[in-house]
């Protein structure tokens, strides 16, 4: 705790120093910077501006020439359990080649490419490809629905998308090609000249000639050399598409130097990471966590990770304590919804129990997405770190770049359900809303007071969005707000977090917009009007819970859950499965006050099961709530 008090303090005395030791030591530039940190457009954050690098350059060729080639990359354990190894000389010539084949199809410094592929090395291949030309990737998680991927197209104006024929998991294949097809199909992506298609299973695809293109057959001509394409700190690197509280989802806009700072010094303290450690962050390359810690932080370190293409239920429920036995994992990053699905399971069958393997080898536990329920930071504790392990409940967002709020192993005394304290440099706080600080022991709001390198640099094409989602006025134009309520404790000043405070949902970690889901429902032919919230679910964190009133006279018994199912599979296409709604409500209308104001709060009351006990005297029709409660 000495060590870190003294690295808060000297972020304290010397904020811009304190960042620029940090990036001087941790990246290797081409053109070192002289200035720290522009504030002059605030909001609009510089950091290291006028200094020049290369992410992949960092990721790569600088553990070759110091050389280590030989050494692990990734362990790619597919979904049948055949293991892959790629060394860091792999991975060089892999990624050269395909930013060769990239730059022969006319991508080039600026350009954006959507990445929509199933966990992959070729995934990571093509996202560190891009940034070794000085392209921007914008990946999209695979299980999302053709319209979903089409309006991130349209979005970032893409000129190439990557995908595969088809994506596997759990024993199960999912035609991405074929979704990628249809979403091109939808219109409003002329931009896009190629296609570039990873053959995963040989599946059969339809195929536009001069259009379409097999990765293996680009890359197979390419050279293995391709010098890396310095690139100013703060060029955009990737945009990641998050739900937001409005429709459209946001283009979190990343820069180059700041973030990778970060993903690197991250991965270094939360999980006091050493150069024989066996890293596994066990999330998709769709999310931050994935990019963050999969793709650009463990391999800016020279670490080996493991990289898993399934799903931790098939072929049995012991699948990643299997692995991490296996492959004597000592780092393991997982999310709370994983870890509570499979102590249901371990209950249901004791051969999947993590006890039943050897898991001598971990020494830190992480989780990530939401908040972790202390029952289950507690059974993790004790039956998959066998009580000797910390555990590093990590707090933070896409926006954020990597984490924030987080104890450090060994150092900070652990609370099972509290993600105790900010990181050096990260000034955290709990205020009112008018930014005001709050005393611990109070909920609030919370925030981050000061710019950090890592966090987003403006939403793609939308700035105005940028300033009122993140820096409201309200709050004084200067206070990231994070959207999740807080409180310190009283006596620690550890942080817990409370949930959000806007209308966003947090679904296994996943974060999905009511609204998105809201317009998908009433664009089914039958949907007058939805209203969506969330309620805590054992498994998920939060479960989507939909209130609908039809063109139609209500339906009952068969028909209500015969139209439900309906619903459920019509918002699984227009958004993804993630987004289906867990509970399906219909009623004659939506509780509303007379100026026509949907009460969300008694929806989530409602959905509850909890006994409405606030004033509804403004409500036009105060029936309503029984019809809605009853209707379960």
């Amino acid at each position: 705790m000495h060590a870190y008090q003294d690295l808060v303090a000297q972020a304290v005395r010397d904020y811009e120093g304190f960042w620029a030791n940090l990036a001087a030591t941790t990246l290797d530039w081409s053109k070192p910077f002289t200035k720290v940190l522009d504030e002059t457009e605030a909001p609009f954050y510089k950091w290291f501006e006028d200094g020049e690098l290369n992410a992949s350059y960092n990721c790569i060729d600088r553990h070759v020439e110091a050389g280590n080639g030989s050494r692990r990359a990734i362990v790619f354990e597919a979904d049948d359990g055949k293991v892959s190894y790629v060394t860091y000389a792999d991975l060089l010539n892999g990624v050269s080649r395909f930013a060769n084949a990239l730059k022969r199809r006319g991508v080039g410094k600026g350009d954006r490419v959507v990445i929509y592929m199933s966990m992959s090395v070729q995934g990571v291949v093509a996202m560190q490809a891009c940034a070794r030309i000085g392209a921007t990737h914008s990946v999209v998680f695979g299980g999302f629905s053709s319209k979903a991927l089409n309006e991130r197209l349209v979005d970032v104006g893409a000129t190439a998308l990557v995908t595969a024929d088809e994506q596997v998991r759990g024993g199960k294949t999912l035609p991405l090609k074929s979704i990628a097809d249809e979403a091109l199909a939808l219109g409003g992506c002329e931009a896009v000249k190629s296609v570039i298609v990873y053959q995963r299973t040989g599946g059969e695809v339809a195929w536009k000639e001069g259009r379409d293109f097999w990765m293996h057959e680009l890359t197979q001509t390419e050279s293995d050399q391709c010098p890396p394409e310095p690139v100013g700190a703060e060029h955009p690197l990737f945009i990641l598409y998050t739900s937001g509280s409005t429709g459209k989802p946001k283009g979190v806009q990343h820069s180059t130097g700041g973030y990778l700072l970060w993903a690197a010094q991250t991965l270094k303290w939360t999980f006091d990471w050493k150069q024989n450690d066996v890293f596994w962050c066990t999330a998709d390359i769709g999310w931050i966590t994935g990019h963050s810690y999969i793709t650009y932080g463990p391999l800016a370190l020279g670490g080996t990770q493991v990289v898993f293409e399934g799903v931790p239920t098939f072929p049995n429920a012991g699948r990643f304590w299997d692995m991490i036995a296996r492959h004597r994992v000592s780092l393991f990053y997982t999310a709370p919804t994983a870890i509570r699905s499979l102590i249901k399971a371990s209950e249901v069958d004791s051969k999947s129990h993590p006890k039943q393997f050897d898991l001598t080898s971990l020494r830190i536990l992480g989780t990530v997405g939401e908040p972790i329920n202390p029952e289950a930071w507690v059974w993790y504790h004790e039956n998959v770190g066998g009580g000797r392990c910390p555990v590093v409940d990590t707090w933070w967002q896409t926006e954020t770049g990597g984490h924030m709020i987080t104890p450090l192993p060994g150092a900070t005394p652990l609370v099972p359900g509290s993600c105790t304290l900010p990181l050096p440099g990260i000034m955290a706080a709990v205020v009112d809303e008018t930014g005001q600080d709050v005393p611990n022991g109070q909920g609030g709001i919370l925030v981050i007071k000061r710019p950090w390198p890592s966090m987003l640099r403006n939403i793609w094409g939308d700035p105005d969005r940028y300033r009122s989602s993140y820096f409201p006025e309200e709050l004084g134009g200067k206070l990231y707000l994070a959207g999740d309520g807080a409180v310190r404790d009283n006596g620690t000043g550890y942080f817990t977090i409370m949930g959000r405070i806007d209308d966003v949902l947090n679904v296994s970690g996943h974060r999905l917009g009511t609204m998105e889901i809201e317009s998908a429902l009433v664009a089914h032919p039958l949907v007058a009007e939805a209203a969506v919230v969330g309620r805590p679910d054992d498994t998920t964190g939060e479960a989507v819970c939909a209130f609908v009133t039809l063109k139609r006279e209500l339906p009952v018994g068969e028909d209500a859950t015969q139209l439900a199912s309906e619903l459920r599979t019509w918002v699984g296409k227009q958004i993804g499965p993630i987004a289906k709604p867990k509970d399906i409500r219909f009623g004659d209308n939506l509780p509303k006050t007379r100026s026509g104001k949907i009460m969300r709060r008694l929806l989530r009351s409602l959905a509850k099961g909890e006994e409405i006990t606030q004033d509804v005297s403004t409500l036009e029709n105060p029936t309503i709530l029984e019809q809605l409660g009853e209707s379960r």
